[in-house]
């Protein structure tokens, strides 16, 4: 079985040994792993964890995958993307500036779908990552990569990025535990950006009291990010295994069609443990999630094809020759972009186009102000909302990258909570066709102490935590 070692396992074994030789048995793991989840790894991790045997810290010494769209000095940053190719940040992103602070090592980054578009992995100019459970089957997306590397025993604790679903959806399919935030809770200077106005960065671990200890270090204001929000949050101090009294509220659209057997069932098996351990449950009801889904990709491929336009040939990455910046730009976008990035920059540009942006981009915003009322109101009378992260296990590789209409749609309960705001957790709560089912919990804007107690006790009363995949190496 996998090795799974929590942020206390391996500082037990820094302090019976160093932490330069942990660093470099993970180094050596990954040396030898099939998954790919690394696009690379970082030559001063060693460095970096003689310097935190010397110090201390919160993650004094803990070795951190990074997904390959959050800019981290001096090691390559590039979204999985052939336009990105050979480019090296000149500066940290906010959050890695934390986690130095705190003595964290680097590893390095991890494989993606390009510029984070996508459910599967599998858009990575880099090939795609396998997932641990099954190497014929998809870690999720985009943040594959981090949550394969984890789930592989290649890292303790990773960061990936959520737009709609990229944090939980690999989570889920790889039976590690990941958090989106409350938008405005982590600072976003310095991750590359796809949808401005959905993105968060947010942790994965092998459990629930390890995703507390890196929000409370990656959690924070930040003034050079205009949607941080100067708020202190107590993650660790939401560790308490009760749960007696919570109201959790059970969105019937969540179950809906297209949902498989085997996760519905886990989903609701979770539920019934949560009214034995002294919650109560009711059923709500969402109505406008059935627009969620066009709104939010309406949104997205809007920001992206706006976000995207930087990638020219002009500042970054390789270029091909033109007689003039037109010809330039539209030859080098169109052989080094991949094509799910050029569909997504192509409708987005198409919604935002004269005549169209009333009908299509204007309208998705609407939508989006009556979904993020639909958790106001579901919220105002639970603590609560529960479902599954996704509506299937694991697909097999190649199953849907030929149709993305089917990929788009196995985000239907993920987005929603990008549109509004709203932190949420992806929890292991079973098994289904032999391949993890993810829990989601959805709480209140700022309120992600109540999802991460309520993840934290169900955790400690289940085993759904100690399934590990078999070897991969």
């Amino acid at each position: 079985m996998v090795e799974w070692l929590s942020i206390s396992d391996v500082k037990k074994k820094i302090s019976e040994s160093s932490a330069e030789e942990v660093t470099a048995a993970y180094l050596e793991t990954i040396g030898k792993s099939r998954i790919n989840g690394y696009t690379c790894t970082y030559d001063g991790a060693l460095e970096m964890a003689k310097e935190a045997d010397k110090g201390e810290g919160l993650l004094a010494g803990v070795p951190i995958a990074i997904k390959d769209n959050i800019s981290t000095k001096g090691l390559a940053t590039t979204c999985s993307s052939k336009i990105l190719e050979g480019y090296v940040p000149p500066y940290d992103a906010h959050v890695i500036e934390r986690l130095k602070a705190e003595g964290a090592v680097i590893l390095g980054k991890t494989n993606m779908d390009e510029f984070a578009m996508g459910t599967s992995t599998e858009s990575s100019c880099y090939g795609v990552t396998m997932n641990p459970w099954d190497l014929e089957r998809v870690p999720g997306g985009s943040s594959g990569g981090s949550a394969a590397v984890v789930a592989a025993g290649e890292a303790p604790i990773s960061l990936g990025s959520d737009t709609g679903g990229s944090v939980r959806c690999p989570a889920a399919f790889c039976g590690v535990v990941g958090l989106k935030p409350t938008y405005g809770a982590v600072s976003r200077y310095g991750l590359i950006s796809y949808a401005n106005s959905l993105e968060q960065i947010g942790p994965m671990a092998t459990c629930v009291g390890d995703i507390a200890t890196v929000m409370d270090v990656i959690g924070g204001y930040d003034p050079r990010d205009s949607t941080s929000i100067n708020m202190e949050i107590g993650y660790r101090d939401a560790l308490v295994d009760d749960v007696k009294g919570l109201k959790v509220g059970v969105p019937e659209e969540y179950f809906g069609e297209g949902v498989e057997g085997g996760v519905e069932k886990a989903v609701w098996d979770a539920i019934s443990k949560y009214e034995e351990m002294g919650a109560t449950w009711e059923k709500v009801s969402m109505p406008n999630t059935k627009y969620a889904l066009a709104a939010y990709y309406t949104i997205a491929m809007s920001e992206a094809s706006s976000n995207l336009a930087r990638f020219d040939g002009t500042r970054y990455g390789p270029r091909n020759d033109g007689e003039n910046w037109h010809v330039m730009a539209s030859r080098t976008r169109a052989e080094y972009f991949g094509k799910e990035v050029q569909r997504r920059v192509l409708l987005g540009t198409y919604a935002l186009s004269a005549g169209y942006q009333d009908k299509y981009y204007l309208k998705a915003l609407k939508v989006r102000t009556l979904v993020k009322q639909d958790f106001e109101k579901a919220l105002s009378n639970v603590d609560v909302l529960m479902g599954p992260t996704m509506p299937m296990p694991a697909f097999r590789i190649g199953e849907k990258i030929e149709d993305p209409l089917s990929l788009y749609l196995t985000d239907v309960n993920t987005v929603p909570m990008n549109l509004a705001g709203v932190p949420c957790i992806s929890v292991p709560c079973g098994l289904s066709d032999g391949m993890p089912v993810g829990l989601q919990i959805i709480g209140k804007q700022f309120d992600e102490a109540t999802i991460i107690r309520s993840a934290y006790a169900f955790e400690q009363n289940t085993d759904h935590n100690k399934a590990r995949p078999a070897e991969v190496i």
